[in-house]
């Protein structure tokens, strides 16, 4: 579960989540592409300076316990940017987190860049619910499926929409009945870097 940096009960929700078993993310505001739309207090932008991107990094991984790690929310827009990402990056290793790079566009630097500084990271494969119909997001989980079934895992991200949650409640048993198994971020990272434990 990733939760975000500003939301009010962000430390109340970790909390819970985490207890219930739970792997927690840090869901880190980056600037978007789309100028009209805030990605909320503490975004990260382009052109920043390293000190203040470091500052409202810091911000945001202060506000509850528990995580393994962040990922962007929104950031078309910075995490094309070498320079900032490089700085969230430095960030991400030396408290050592993983990345999750959520690909809101497909020219973003996240993944290559962490791969290149040796940072713990993965990318998301599957965007479930850009449509929040349930026949999309149903779509979005064959999908998934599909790319499991070729290389070994799927990383899809998704939100708490209705829609997306009632077809989550119908496909996840279904998808234990064919073999897939539902696990954290760190359990496939470490499956495919043959990490024991």
């Amino acid at each position: 579960l990733s939760i975000m940096t500003y939301a009010k009960n962000a430390a109340t929700l970790a909390k819970e989540a985490h207890a219930k078993g739970h792997e927690i993310m840090v869901h880190m505001p980056m600037q978007p592409v789309n100028t009209a739309v805030n990605p909320g207090p503490n975004a990260l932008t382009v052109g920043m300076e390293a000190d203040e991107l470091r500052r409202r990094i810091d911000w945001g991984l202060g506000r509850f316990k528990g995580f393994v790690g962040f990922n962007n929310h929104m950031g078309s827009r910075f995490t094309q940017d070498a320079a900032g990402m490089r700085v969230v990056l430095e960030e991400a290793k030396r408290r050592g987190l993983l990345f999750l790079d959520s690909k809101t566009i497909a020219g973003s630097v996240g993944d290559k860049l962490a791969a290149e500084m040796g940072v713990t990271h993965i990318a998301r494969d599957v965007f479930l619910d850009d449509d929040m119909s349930e026949a999309a997001v149903a779509r979005q989980l064959a999908a998934a499926e599909a790319i499991a079934r070729r290389q070994g895992y799927a990383v899809a991200i998704g939100h708490p929409h209705p829609g997306t949650i009632a077809v989550l409640k119908r496909w996840l048993p279904e998808a234990k009945a064919r073999g897939f198994a539902i696990v954290p971020l760190t359990t496939i990272i470490k499956k495919r870097e043959g990490v024991a434990g």
